[in-house]
């Protein structure tokens, strides 16, 4: 025994330096491989020029089918460019497949960040797979064209693999054949149906910038009026709208509708105009716009339909921004409350208003508050914002209860994004679908569980996106490792216990996301228009009119569409402003002149006009004195106007002191709230008293007894005269004789014989000047100067 344990001993060193080696070994191995892969890469020149396996950019246009089974030809087309500046010689293009599945999404992820061709990417495949090019000069491209039977390719268990097309020449600084260029993809093998499926729902958003403003037609449809026609455009054959509609119709997927767009297309197939106040003309388009709504209505049949609040509100601005102003969280209920009655009316079908969607799935607990504060008991939140903290080695079911009877669905993250940048490429397009193919898979084959998973794409998807998203469904549609699931169902499906259910707190909310909110500025601003028109609508008789339009507008104030975009946002909210102020200021006060009252009382007028379409009632019209002691102007008066007519109002005055006195006019609507400018005028008010009357009344009684004097001396000074002469003719000397008779009767009655001593001069003396004094008291209803 003690000699074995000696022996044992003895060998024990070196055992251990040999374990040593080895250590050191496998500690070196990951900088050996990635010496290895720089090598093959090649070296990168000092000029930036491309060398070594990046001489040749390799472009993966289409790959069919993009999930084969045993029995399909893979076909494989693209183009090569040679980007290096010497002619490639002896070159073809071949197919390379890696030699085993990738092990999980993450893995996914890393090869897709590869760029130069390292020994991962596996052999050529042998055989008459590939396609020669003689000679590749700098700059100069070619097409190639790959077809290769699926048994051909050498497939093993299944799951994902990754496939590489590269181009492999010979150049003359290096005169032997090397990897000059490769692009990767990935092939989804799943040769039959996986035992445990995953259920995948893939929302499907209809979703538009604005197109109507708050102006409606003053006739009796009230034509809308649109700020531009471009919405014809994405309605049109090709347009993005209409790729969505004839794309999603034929595939499995839950439609995502704003309730804004409907009422817009809507509005789009009767009479509307386009363009503003100084250049507006007719829409021509109400047959592309009914086109569309057709057909959207056929696509949407029997499917389902998840209506957001009317106009998609930004829900995390006003849960971090608008909350601090009071009665933006009152404008989500209107908004909800649209929606049935906008999309039963446009589609004939009852939608769903129970969920709300954030801006990229991104929640904090304001945001959940907010959102489910009009309704709504489901928020749609995305993984990378609702992050896994237990550790699961795989992707948890999306639905779990977040508290309060609220649920979450968490839509994954990696499928989400799938297909956001450039897909008009075709390269690019091909690459995001059989990306998206392999993620699926690979989160089938994550566990045997059986799992809920939530797609939740960009909000306004472009026409090639959408096509791009179409096509990665349609390799679905074998269902050999997902199943459809509507959007309802998902977020009834059995949570997973290991699933985290805590809200992220605000501080992990996205910095980018959060500088692309609206500021608290803009709903103040919107609020300050919301008050207007509370105001405005309580004198009118027909409030449809006006809280309509702009109740849909105000909505459109605070709509998700504005992120990134502070300039639209300001102009759209300025114009809605503007336009309402402006129809506000057609009821209005006519200024008056200054007035003069010439009595202790009198009626003033004041005019009231109304310019709008329709009748104005429930105003009183009131005027105030700044000095009410000398002039009451009256008690307040009840307004109401036909529409383009003017009222003339009349006040029952009363003057207590003479001199000038301000007098307000001002509009109230029945609760006392001002309405509109007040107008302001003076009124003169001129007393006339008693004594000044008794005087007057003197001077006319003296004036009335002066020409009766004068009457009266004046008729005997006729009759005196008639005498004399009758005495002249009968008795001439006795005239004589009794000369101072008649003398003295000539000398008592001097002055009456002499009217021209004592004339209506004298007479008048007693009369005073009253000047303005004298017009006499005024009686009620006596038209005032103005």
């Amino acid at each position: 025994m003690a000699e074995a344990a000696e022996f044992q001993g003895a060998r024990s060193a070196p055992a251990r330096q040999w374990l040593r080696r080895g250590a050191a070994l496998l500690a070196g191995a990951p900088l050996i491989v990635g010496l290895l892969q720089l090598s093959a890469a090649g070296p990168v020149r000092a000029d930036g020029g491309a060398t070594g396996s990046r001489t040749v950019d390799v472009s993966l246009d289409t790959l069919s089918p993009t999930a084969p089974t045993k029995s399909d030809t893979l076909s494989v087309t693209g183009r090569v460019t040679n980007d290096g500046d010497s002619t490639i010689t002896g070159a073809h293009v071949g197919l390379r497949l890696g030699s085993s599945p990738l092990s999980g999404p993450s893995a996914i992820d890393d090869a897709a960040k590869r760029t130069g061709f390292s020994y991962i990417d596996g052999t050529e495949i042998s055989g008459k797979h590939i396609v020669k090019i003689a000679k590749l000069a700098p700059g100069v491209s070619r097409s190639f064209s790959i077809t290769v039977p699926v048994n051909d390719l050498g497939l093993g268990s299944a799951g994902v693999y990754q496939l590489g097309v590269s181009l492999s020449g010979q150049t003359q600084a290096q005169r032997y054949d090397q990897v000059l260029g490769i692009e990767r993809t990935f092939l989804p093998w799943q040769p039959s149906a996986a035992a445990k499926k995953t259920k995948l729902t893939f929302m499907w958003p209809l979703i538009s910038s604005t197109h109507l403003t708050a102006e409606t037609g003053a006739d009796e449809a009230q034509t809308p009026i649109f700020k531009d026609d471009k919405l014809a455009a994405e309605l049109a054959p090709g347009g993005r709208l209409q790729q969505l509609v004839s794309l999603g119709k034929n595939l499995p997927v839950t439609w995502v509708v704003d309730p804004d767009l409907l009422a817009t297309v809507d509005a789009m197939t009767h009479s509307y105009k386009v363009g503003g106040p100084d250049n507006r003309t007719a829409g021509k388009n109400q047959a592309v716009a009914r086109k569309w709504m057709s057909d959207l209505q056929n696509a949407v049949e029997g499917g389902e339909v998840v209506a957001l609040p009317f106009a998609d509100p930004d829900l995390a601005s006003i849960a971090h921004r608008g909350k601090k102003v009071s009665g933006t969280l009152g404008q989500l209920q209107p908004a909800t409350d649209r929606v049935s009655a906008t999309v039963g009316t446009t589609l004939q079908v009852k939608p769903r208003t129970d969920f709300a969607w954030p801006v990229d799935g991104a929640v904090d607990p304001s945001i959940i508050d907010v959102a489910t504060s009009a309704g709504a008991h489901t928020v749609i939140a995305r993984s990378d914002s609702f992050r896994e903290t237990g550790g699961l080695p795989y992707t948890p079911t999306a639905a779990r209860p977040i508290g309060g009877g609220n649920t979450a669905v968490v839509a994954d993250a990696r499928l989400s994004r799938a297909f956001q940048g450039d897909m008009t490429r075709a390269g690019n397009s091909t690459s995001a679908v059989q990306k998206f193919l392999a993620q699926t898979l690979a989160i089938t084959q994550q566990t045997n569980k059986q799992r809920s998973i939530v797609v939740a794409p960009q909000r306004m998807p472009s026409a090639s996106q959408a096509q791009a998203m179409a096509q990665a469904l349609r390799g679905l549609e074998s269902g050999r490792w997902t199943e459809p699931l509507s959007l309802g169902n998902a977020a009834k499906a059995k949570p997973d216990p290991g699933a985290t259910r805590r809200v992220p707190g605000s501080a992990s909310y996205p910095a980018s996301l959060r500088k692309q909110e609206l500021p608290t500025q803009a709903f103040r601003e919107t609020q300050e228009t919301q008050k207007v028109l509370e105001s405005f609508k309580k004198i009118l008789s027909e409030k449809d009119r006006v809280v309509t339009p702009f109740g849909n507008a105000i909505s459109r104030d605070l709509s998700t569409e504005w992120r990134g975009d502070p300039r639209g946002s300001q102009k759209f909210r300025n114009s809605v402003r503007a336009y309402l102020m402006g129809l506000t200021k057609k009821v209005s006060l006519i200024q008056k002149s200054a007035a003069t009252l010439s009595g202790r009382s009198a009626t003033i007028p004041v005019t009231v006009q109304n310019n709008l379409v329709q009748q104005v009632k429930n105003l009183d019209l009131v005027l105030t004195s700044n000095q009410p002691n000398r002039l009451d102007p009256g008690d307040p008066q009840p307004v109401t106007i036909e529409g383009g007519h003017s009222q003339s109002v009349k006040f029952e005055t009363t003057a207590n002191a003479n001199g000038p006195v301000q007098v307000t006019a001002q509009l109230y609507t029945k609760d006392g709230t001002p309405y509109g400018a007040p107008m302001i005028f003076e009124v003169e008010a001129t007393e006339i008293t008693a004594t000044v009357m008794l005087v007057i009344a003197g001077g006319l009684l003296l004036l009335v007894l002066a020409g009766v004097r004068l009457y009266l001396q004046r008729k005997r000074a006729v009759a005196r005269k008639a005498a004399n002469q009758e005495g002249d003719d009968g008795a001439g000397s006795g005239t004589a004789d009794n000369g101072g008779g008649g003398g003295t009767d000539s000398d008592d009655d001097g002055e009456d014989a002499s009217p021209d001593d004592d004339g209506p001069g004298q007479l008048g003396d007693p009369s005073a000047d009253t000047g303005s004094e004298s017009a006499g008291p005024s009686g009620s209803g006596e038209k005032v100067d103005r």
